[in-house]
């Protein structure tokens, strides 16, 4: 038996372990959960059946950050030295990575977004670090590459399989064409610089949008009043069910894009900022990403505007399958990594590992 901790601090991280978990679980191991008060992570993490410990409210000040990642740390600390992990486990935990590195136990870090802030203090106390195999900012001898996006360790077909009932949970009929968009708050440590769409462009999207289709807005921040009607209304949990029946993805956020993207529906993404598993898809052709400049912002709509009116999402899904063909299974492969570790890491670092076990 073997104690797993693993902490979350985005609720796609919630989605990205959780296959994992459930198959440690089964096979005799414990697992515990850490979080902050965020957005739908606790509702998550109850409605999936876990044990976790919640370190309270998530900051989205400067300086509220500063002071929450100082007690943060404490509060890591104290849980650790009480649960006694064997293997912490996270998407760049700065605080795993602290208390892992104080009570001496391997932290295996997850990571896509390559927010060199957050990996500057998580990187040198961790001990390998798992990344998908695009184009990527060197993490060194730790990192260890797999063909694959974090939301294959949720979305593959192994592990997902869409549910039609949300179709009901939206007011919508079947064969009905509608769009989810996205807007996020633009808070997190890794948006200083970024605005995202103007209000201007928000209300032309939105308005020109729902003429051609239904449109359903996902938010972070509240809605101004006269968006609120678009605003959706169904489980957290049900989001991916309701993403694989949309017609088009629209939005600020990169997961979502991303998830859209696999899921076989066109999805448009804006930020300056390229990642490199945004940019595989990209190539793939299931997936559009325009910059925050005021030129790209008109385009961004028009881009949106041209999907809507296609007549369905065929050559998206075929492009989709293409592009699954060439990944694998993200959470089987996290599970024999953990399960197996350090011999997993060991094995791979020999080279010429083959990753087809985990199509």
């Amino acid at each position: 038996m073997v104690r797993y901790l693993i902490d979350i601090g985005h609720p796609a991280h919630v989605h990205l372990f959780k296959n994992v978990a459930w198959k440690l679980q089964e096979t005799g191991n414990i697992v515990l959960f850490t979080c902050r008060d965020r957005e739908h992570v606790i509702h998550l993490l109850k409605t999936y059946g876990f044990v976790y410990k919640n370190f309270g409210k998530h900051y989205k000040t400067l300086k509220g950050k500063i002071y929450g990642l100082a007690k943060n740390e404490m509060q890591m600390i104290n849980t650790a030295l009480s649960f006694k992990p064997d293997i912490f486990i996270s998407h760049g935990s700065t605080i795993a990575a602290h208390a892992s590195f104080f009570i001496g136990k391997p932290h295996i870090a997850l990571e896509d977004t390559f927010n060199m802030e957050q990996v500057r203090l998580s990187m040198p106390f961790t001990d390998v670090v798992l990344t998908g195999d695009y184009p990527h900012p060197s993490l060194g001898k730790k990192d260890i590459q797999y063909p694959g996006y974090h939301e294959l360790a949720y979305l593959h077909p192994n592990v997902f399989t869409p549910e039609e009932g949300v179709l009901e949970s939206l007011g919508v009929k079947k064969g009905e064409r509608y769009a989810i968009v996205r807007f996020v708050a633009w808070n997190a440590s890794h948006d200083v610089g970024h605005k995202g769409l103007s209000n201007e462009s928000k209300f032309k999207l939105i308005e020109e949008l729902s003429s051609i289709l239904k449109v359903f807005i996902s938010s972070e921040a509240d809605l101004p009043e006269n968006l609120s009607k678009y605003q959706i209304r169904i489980a957290p949990e049900q989001m991916h069910n309701a993403l694989t029946m949309a017609h088009l993805f629209v939005g600020e956020s990169g997961t979502m894009a991303s998830e859209a993207a696999i899921l076989g529906t066109p999805a448009i993404f804006m930020n300056d900022k390229h990642f490199g598993c945004i940019d595989d898809q990209i190539s793939y052709g299931v997936l559009h990403q325009f910059s925050e400049s005021k030129e790209d912002q008109l385009r961004f709509v028009d881009k949106a505007l041209e999907l809507a009116r296609l007549k369905d999402k065929d050559s998206c899904i075929k492009a989709a399958r293409k592009m699954l063909d060439k990944k694998i299974s993200v959470s089987d492969f996290l599970f024999w990594f953990v399960q197996n570790y350090p011999g997993s890491e060991q094995e791979m670092r020999k080279g010429n590992f083959d990753f087809h076990r985990f199509k």
